[in-house]
């Protein structure tokens, strides 16, 4: 774990410096806020201790500051010249701690360690939740599969834009994801931007951030989706729900690098791979107008088509084996199972909402089928007759009569 201290006062530099190096830590020193903001924003730290009282900037409008672009930034405040009401103050305004002079040597350390623990804790967490994720929604030897994860290897040892198209609910966030983690900006955030979730009218100031002012209620500055992927990957979900006005702010990162914040004249630089993703066809949308014809072509070098869970139902049963043995997992309870013919009547229902829908239902029969075998008839009540595959014969026709869910 990287260290910054930052302290007008060399021996306490020094001494904070010796005793975080002596645990193992690696530490770098600097004799003011000014000279602290310069360095997290070239070098990555985890935690930084910070003198409230300094020359210049102070150690409040450091910690105001660093927030705003490094909202992970865990920052322990240190301070022989100030009482409670500006350690509460701190603690309000983000930091983790707050440690006065003469400084506790031992509470610095444990409140380091309780910081280094609760990392690694979130960071094994994180690690797990990806794993299971990606896991569980890119399971499948099917020829599709198999042609996708290939295609999938291949675009990520490149940084080249892709576009990422297919049914809602067939994978696409995962196919973004895997993207990015077997790529050469896996260190970088993975930052998802759904354009159909958020309201037209705040979709620039998400995605671009903007400047204290900008707007009624916008009483300090905040960084956007898009700060926040520098050096990673921007994932555009439902890109072609974007309005023509941030799809043409958007074409600009791709082509300079560059944007601006809301309200704010001044251009920021910009390192960030851009995915898009849409169930939509921006093809037609870009002969009705209603997307850019230019952004189209720059998102679009390599399309990647993610299969319906119809067109794959050969990999019906390690799905549901995966999901099964995930929820008795995050339960707790025992393991379960789908019989032969109820596997049979999952690969002959078309799944509309594809994985989505079948995870769903994995959970719903996990909760309420009694025993550890899931039968047909357990299924059966929980599927519409609408989607049923075409092969489907009529004799099993009667399974269905239920209402649709």
């Amino acid at each position: 774990m990287r260290i910054l201290v930052i302290d007008d006062e060399k021996n306490i530099r020094a001494t904070l410096s010796g005793i975080l190096e002596d645990a193992g830590y690696l530490v770098m020193a600097v004799e003011s806020a000014e000279k602290g903001l310069e360095v997290i924003r070239e070098q990555q730290f985890e935690v930084a201790l910070v003198d409230v009282k300094l020359p210049g900037m102070d150690g409040l409008m450091f910690l105001e500051t660093a927030k705003q672009f490094m909202p992970d930034l865990d920052i322990i405040m240190i301070s022989g010249h100030s009482g409670i009401s500006t350690a509460v103050q701190a603690v309000k305004m983000g930091a983790y701690d707050f440690c006065e002079k003469p400084l506790s040597l031992p509470k610095i350390l444990i409140s380091i360690q309780n910081l280094d623990e609760k990392r690694s804790l979130a960071r094994r967490s994180q690690e797990f939740s990806d794993d299971l994720e990606q896991r569980y929604r890119m399971i499948g030897e099917s020829p599709e599969m198999v042609k996708l994860n290939d295609l999938i290897q291949r675009v990520a040892q490149t940084d080249a834009k892709v576009l990422i198209r297919g049914e809602s609910g067939c994978g696409k966030e995962l196919v973004a994801h895997s993207i990015h983690t077997k790529s050469n900006r896996r260190k970088g955030a993975f930052v998802k931007f759904n354009s159909a979730a958020i309201p037209k009218e705040l979709v620039e100031s998400e995605l671009f951030g903007y400047e204290k002012g900008a707007f009624t209620g916008a009483q300090k500055a905040k960084p956007g989706k898009l700060e926040r992927a520098h050096e990673g990957t921007l994932f555009l979900d439902e890109i072609g729900d974007m309005e023509l006005s941030a799809q043409a702010k958007i074409l600009r990162v791709i082509q300079e690098g560059k944007f601006e914040r809301v309200g704010s004249n001044k251009t920021l630089d910009i390192n960030v791979r851009i995915i898009a993703a849409t169930h939509k066809p921006l093809e037609e949308m870009v002969k009705l107008g209603t997307f850019r014809e230019d952004l189209y072509y720059r998102l679009n070098v390599v399309p990647v088509d993610v299969p319906p869970l119809r067109n794959r139902v050969a990999d019906i049963p390690r799905l549901v084996t995966y999901f099964l043995d995930h929820f008795a997992m995050e339960l707790k309870l025992g393991r379960k199972a789908v019989s032969a013919d109820g596997v049979s009547a999952l690969q002959a229902y078309a799944f509309p909402g594809n994985i989505r829908e079948l995870r769903n239902l994995m959970e719903r029969l996990y909760i309420l089928t009694p025993g550890d075998m899931i039968q047909q008839a357990d299924i059966t009540p929980h599927l519409s007759a609408t989607s049923l595959h075409p092969t489907w014969t009529e004799a099993s026709h009667s399974f269905f009569e239920t209402k649709p869910f």
